[in-house]
């Protein structure tokens, strides 16, 4: 039970990223901007009578089969966003799963 969960790529890991990351005293290391890895942090974890808060944060690796799956549990109100930008979002509501994962694409920074 959470208040949601924060994905970090290499580029987003200079903003909200590290902030959350300085805050659970995390020893991950965060993904520089040209890594195709993602980290994943726990908002808020709480431990419920019926929940733990043994999965607070990690790291997805290229050319693993990890993927994060997350099902809400919220009866409404629920939402995935990017960028810190709420107005363009997805609805998440009970029972949904989202799957977070790789791309098989990666975006190319152009100076």
């Amino acid at each position: 039970s959470s208040s949601g969960v924060l994905v970090v790529t290499g580029t987003g890991a200079t903003g909200w990223g590290r902030s959350i990351h300085r805050d659970h005293r995390s020893e991950l290391v965060l993904p520089a901007p040209v890594d195709a890895r993602l980290a994943y942090f726990v908002r808020e974890a709480f431990p419920s009578p019926t929940t733990g808060t043994s999965l607070v944060e990690g790291i997805v690796e290229p050319g693993s089969e990890a993927a994060v799956r997350i099902t809400s549990r919220m009866e409404s109100g629920g939402t995935i966003f990017g960028d810190g930008i709420e107005a363009d979002h997805v609805n998440f509501e009970w029972g949904m799963t989202a799957t977070i994962e790789l791309a098989a694409k990666r975006l190319h920074l152009v100076r």
